[in-house]
């Protein structure tokens, strides 16, 4: 299924390596994700010496450089890391010019630069179906390493937000035995059963990284109020940081474009841009088993530094276990660390 969208901006532009890096460092939007998740592995994998980092990520790994970088800055002995990465089938912006395989020969190049040995794979897969053919093939990677004592991360950075939140009673043509998970039913979400599908694989831990907004709404009305009442952060924002008329304020403004567009003017399957607050994806994480675990003054201290460099109006601020970004007090991006429970 692809979406259809008439926004020719988005359709046409494809973004190369070195201008995508660019553009997710713009803001705090994306960064602030990618340090606290780091932040967040590094402790977890400590004294590990393979670390199979499973990426579920919007932005084409453009984390993992940095996150590499880290390792191999505070590993003695570097480890051998495996990266998996869910090949999307659906176009959803920011789009990207380069094939996977060549991403990940880039990757893998770049690591050897730091002395680390890195094996890449890619899984063609669809968050239409809660990534279920990625979920079968981590199973197996699980059931053949399991003994090896190599450690799991699971690295979930605004991309749970696009798998299915409705349960598949209520959602037309459905047939709940695409996924096969053991325990699901027609009472269960997609984005339930990949939840309790991850906990199922005994992660080492899992790094959740989403919007804090709720556009799940049936009513248009109500959808459309969430919309305005979250997507105005965006455009106040980019008047600190782009000048009007910019090719990349063209590129920002229509990646904003195309999240309304879908909100908006698309049902069903089309309608992708499904976000859920905060506190939903705690109570779904808690379902499925899991615990949530507080993030380090370290990596507090990294954010904080991170946020130096960008416009006096983003903050940060804790909230329980969770760090939460902010725009001018207004939540924006949160991010939460788990181990199973």
């Amino acid at each position: 299924m692809e979406n259809a969208h008439c926004n020719l901006a988005i359709d046409t532009h494809k973004f190369s390596i070195i201008e995508l890096a660019s553009f997710v460092d713009l803001t705090p939007w994306h960064r602030f994700g990618y340090t606290a998740a780091n932040a967040a592995i590094l402790e977890a994998v400590e004294g590990y010496l393979v670390i199979h980092i499973v990426d579920l990520s919007l932005t084409h790994c453009m984390q993992i450089p940095t996150l590499i970088d880290a390792i191999a800055n505070r590993f003695e002995v570097p480890p051998l890391i495996k990266l998996t990465v869910a090949g999307a089938t659906e176009d959803v912006p920011p789009l990207l010019d380069l094939s996977y395989e060549e991403l990940g020969s880039k990757l893998v190049n770049f690591a050897l630069s730091r002395n680390i040995i890195l094996e890449f794979r890619v899984i063609p897969s669809s968050y239409a179906d809660g990534f279920s053919s990625f979920i079968e093939q981590l199973r197996v990677q699980h059931l053949v390493y399991a003994e090896s004592g190599e450690a799991l991360v699971i690295n979930c950075h605004m991309m749970l937000h696009y798998i299915p939140e409705e349960t598949l009673s209520g959602m037309p043509g459905t047939n709940s035995n695409t996924y096969s998970y053991e325990s699901s039913s027609s009472s269960m979400s997609f984005r339930t059963m990949f939840l309790k599908s991850l906990r199922s694989l005994d992660p080492t831990l899992v790094v959740l990284v989403d919007e804090d907004a709720d556009l799940t709404s049936n009513n248009l009305v109500c959808r459309l109020r969430s919309a305005f009442n979250y997507l105005w952060i965006p455009y106040d924002t980019v008047d600190t940081f782009l000048p009007r008329g910019s090719r990349q304020r063209q590129w920002y403004e229509a990646d904003i474009c195309w999240k309304i567009e879908n909100v908006i003017a698309h049902e069903g399957p089309q309608r992708v841009e499904r976000l859920e607050p905060k506190c939903r994806w705690i109570e779904r994480m808690r379902n499925a088993n899991f615990r949530g675990i507080s993030f380090a003054e370290d990596a507090i201290s990294e954010v904080k530094t991170m946020l130096d460099e960008h416009a006096a109006g983003w903050g940060l601020k804790k909230e329980d276990d969770d760090i939460v970004l902010t725009w001018k007090g207004h939540n924006v991006v949160f991010a939460s660390a788990w181990l199973p429970a």
